[in-house]
């Protein structure tokens, strides 16, 4: 079975980092998009940033220049290094993966990890 489990989130002051981790496991053949999304109380969940199975990356124009997707080289963790943070920054992340695995392919998520900015 398929799991994608997140971890790195905490509380931060404004202007400090965090990295989030998205770990993948299970009978995976390939794994091709990747994404992190956050979800604010109150708001619809959003994609932060993306990272195809080529290493492509795409961000939301709010964290453009403050934030980093990047994958290992065996292409089943994914990493979103959070820098600047601000208040606005703080959501629930999960991690999403389109994934081929022994018996379907399709979308998985992870069961968030809670990122609060706050002094």
């Amino acid at each position: 079975q398929v799991q994608l489990v997140e971890s790195g989130g905490g509380l931060v002051q404004p202007g400090g980092s965090l990295r989030l981790s998205c770990a993948a496991s299970g009978s995976i053949l390939r794994i091709y998009l990747m994404r992190w999304y956050r979800q604010a109380p109150g708001k619809q969940r959003e994609v932060v940033a993306a990272i195809t199975s080529g290493d492509s990356t795409n961000y939301a124009d709010s964290v453009k220049g403050r934030f980093t997707i990047s994958r290992d080289s065996t292409k089943t963790m994914m990493y979103l290094q959070m820098n600047s943070l601000i208040p606005e920054d703080t959501a629930v992340y999960y991690c999403n993966a389109a994934i081929v695995d022994a018996d379907r392919s399709g979308d998985y998520w992870g069961q968030g990890t809670q990122v609060t900015v706050s002094s």
